[in-house]
Formats: C-alpha cells, sequence, structure tokens
C-alpha cells in the first residue's frame, strides 16, 4: 500500500444500511485508512457517522471524513424494492463523487448494484468496486444442491446479471466474500479475473469480563450448552430449532441447555414464543432460555466461552456468516446447514457438522449425536485457528482500499 492519500481525491465508501457488520467493518476501514495515511470518505446513516466519529483519529480528520447521508438519500437507497434501493444507491454515489472530486468509489454491499450495472451505466467517469454478499449460481459445484423452481429462477437472474456488470468499464473490482466463487467467476465469466476472494473479518476478542454475570446460570452444571446468537429471523432457522428440540428424547432432553440470545424478528415474535410455550410443555426436563434484545459483543463472548456448541440452523442461506468466525476464534464447533457456502466451509475446515437443518428430524438428530457422543470428532481446533488465522481485519482493510484504489 502506498502511504500518501491517492492524487484523484479520497475514496468514497457509500453504506445505507447500519445493522450487522456494517459498524465493525467501518471501524476497520478506518483504523488502516489512519495508519497508511489514505484519504476516504464514509457517506453513512447519520446515527451511524456519530457512532464512528469516536474512532476517527484526531490528526486525521482532514483525510477521514463522515458524511452523513440525507433523510431522502437514505430512504431510497434502504426502500424494500431492490430495483429502487439499487438504482438509488447508483445515483447517490454518482452524485457524491462529483461532489467529492473523487473518482474512486467503494459499496459495501454491491449486491443491490447488479442491476443498474448491468445496463452499463457508469458514474461519470469514475471507476466502482464492492463486495459481492451472496453469489449462489455456482452452489452445485460446492456439494449436493437441488434447488427449487424460485432458487433455480434466481440463479439464472444473478447469472445473467453477473455477466454483464463484469462487462461495464465502469467496475473495476468485486471482492467475494465466498472464495468458491472467485474461482468460479474467473472460469465462467468473460472478465472474471474481476472477481477476488476476500477473507471476512474475524471479530476482534472483547473482554468477557465486561459481561458481567447477567447469564451466571448459562450452562447448568450437567448439561451441555447449546447456543444461537444474533438477530433472530425466520431464515435464521430459530424455529426450525425449536421444533427440532420438541423431538428430542427425554433422556437427551434432561442433558442439554438451549439460549436463544438476540433481538427477535417482529414478524415471528408471537409464533416463537407459541412454540417456547409449546416445548416447555412437552419437554419439562429441557433447559430454555430466549433473550430477547441485542447483545455487545463481551456478552457473545462471555456467551461462546460457557457454550459446547454454537447453533447456525440456517435456512437455504446465501452467502457467509460472521457465526462461523465467532465460534472458530473460541474454538468452539457449530451445527449448521448442509448448504452452500456455509456447509462448504465447515467441511472443509472442520468447523463442526452440517447437517439437513431444514428438516427438524435431522436437526433432532444432530442434536442427539452431540450429546451422546461429543463433540471431538466433529470439531479439529487446529484447523479452526488456521481458519481465523488468515481473516484479520487488517487483511480485509487492506484488500478493500487497496482494490479501492489503484
Amino acid at each position: 500500500m502506498r502511504s500518501q492519500p491517492a492524487p484523484d481525491g479520497p475514496i468514497l465508501i457509500l453504506e445505507p444500511d447500519s445493522e450487522g457488520h456494517t459498524q465493525e467493518w467501518l471501524r476497520h476501514l478506518i483504523d488502516f485508512a489512519g495508519g497508511e495515511r489514505l484519504s476516504i470518505e464514509i457517506a453513512a446513516p447519520q446515527a451511524l457517522c456519530a457512532a464512528l466519529a469516536p474512532d476517527v483519529p484526531a490528526d486525521a480528520r482532514e483525510r477521514i471524513r463522515l458524511s452523513p447521508l440525507s433523510a431522502d438519500e437514505q430512504r431510497w437507497c434502504t426502500h424494500r424494492r431492490l430495483a429502487v434501493s439499487g438504482f438509488a444507491r447508483w445515483a447517490t454515489m454518482r452524485r457524491r463523487l462529483r461532489q467529492s472530486g473523487g473518482r474512486a468509489g467503494f459499496f459495501l454491499s454491491i449486491d443491490h448494484l447488479s442491476l443498474p450495472l448491468a445496463f452499463g451505466l457508469g458514474v461519470g467517469g469514475g471507476r466502482v468496486s464492492g463486495i459481492l454478499f451472496r453469489p449462489s449460481v455456482h452452489y452445485g459445484a460446492l456439494g449436493a444442491y437441488r434447488p427449487t423452481l424460485a432458487e433455480r429462477l434466481r440463479d439464472a437472474r444473478k447469472a445473467l446479471l453477473y455477466r454483464l456488470m463484469l462487462r461495464n468499464k465502469a467496475l473495476h473490482s468485486v471482492l467475494s466474500l465466498d472464495p468458491y466463487f472467485a474461482h468460479y467467476a474467473t472460469s465462467h465469466y468473460v472478465r472474471g479475473e474481476k472477481v477476488l476472494a476476500i477473507p471476512d473479518p474475524a471479530h476482534a476478542a472483547s473482554d468477557v469480563a465486561a459481561a458481567g454475570d447477567r447469564f451466571v446460570d448459562y450452562v447448568p452444571p450437567g448439561r451441555i450448552g447449546l447456543l444461537m446468537f444474533g438477530y433472530l429471523a425466520r431464515r435464521k432457522g430459530p424455529l426450525e430449532l425449536l421444533e427440532a428440540l420438541r423431538r428430542l428424547r427425554p433422556e437427551t432432553a434432561r442433558r442439554v441447555a438451549v439460549l436463544l440470545a438476540g433481538r427477535v424478528a417482529p414478524e415471528i415474535r408471537s409464533e416463537l414464543d407459541a412454540q417456547c410455550d409449546v416445548l416447555t410443555r412437552m419437554q419439562p426436563t429441557l433447559w430454555l432460555r430466549l433473550e430477547d434484545r441485542r447483545l455487545d459483543s463481551a456478552e457473545i463472548d462471555s456467551l461462546i466461552d460457557r457454550s459446547d456448541v454454537v447453533l447456525a440452523p440456517y435456512q437455504r442461506f446465501v452467502g457467509s456468516s460472521g457465526v462461523l468466525l465467532w465460534a472458530a476464534r473460541a474454538g468452539r464447533p457449530v451445527l449448521t446447514q448442509d448448504f452452500g457456502l456455509l456447509g462448504r466451509l465447515t467441511r472443509d475446515h472442520r468447523l463442526g457438522l452440517a447437517t439437513d437443518v431444514g428438516d427438524p428430524d435431522c436437526l433432532a438428530s444432530a442434536i442427539e449425536r452431540i450429546a451422546t457422543e461429543g463433540t471431538q470428532a466433529l470439531f479439529d481446533p487446529l484447523e479452526a485457528r488456521r481458519f481465523v488465522a488468515s481473516r484479520t481485519p487488517r487483511a480485509f482493510a487492506a484488500m478493500v482500499l487497496g482494490h479501492a484504489s489503484t
């Protein structure tokens, strides 16, 4: 990396969403840009800019600028219709590049831009790059893949958009969190060499002592701790998990402790509560707890340390998940889907057990296996450490800013 700011203006990073990993990733970029004396401008929601402000070094405030999105920009860039949000993000990037004098823009999620880029739209002579989260066109090469009709149509649409967007001269590079897709694109698409694998950065370890003793009763003595954490949306599989727990043998139920920790999506809250009530009646010896709120990093680290297995029963989820990294860094196996990238990474790096989590019977059998056989045969601690070691925040930030600026 060069140590001086780019001569053609700052790198403009656009991110209208503030949920999930966004804040953490932007902190990585701020830290790297500060150390390497790079010029960047971050266009993000007002609240996110306020949260990031303390992370900008005092001597770098001229080079690292936080630029809040207007109310109109925020509304259109996060529109629930993807075509609308995609064109809004393209227009916002084009306008803000012109205003800042920059020539290089970066989208933390370029999936939204596939349609305008496929149409060949540029950004006023500049270039753009971004991170692609959810490629699925190559899933047949990752393992057993029996796509539904809807998935076939989705993959055909993506394949067409990827072919067209990669031919767009304004698109400089596409960074994929899925390393298998990078290889696939190179061999299947004209200009597929624009697609490069980027490491999903492992979250820095927190001070678990700061978590206090709120979960002092987890895990009760003599039980195996099963933890599911994060935003509890339908696609993450909490309802399938509860159904699987209902099917456990009574002798297994009395040996496990299950904690669901994270904010529950409003659309499934009543259904989740009802299933918890049924499960409590049908499996009275099962230890079950739901903590419906957003947890901070120290609390998550503390809970993973207390757990035996991290649950990620995602339902045909496309893309990567930081849950694998959280668990691997703590030396804990995961129980997750055998589908797509998550299943392939789990198998290739021996991070735990991948099974058909969409079938409650299969998921219950996997929990039974863990309870009776333990986790030693499912998890390779050395391989897990290697998996995490190659995915550092610095490597992530260097690749983002390096490919955005060259």
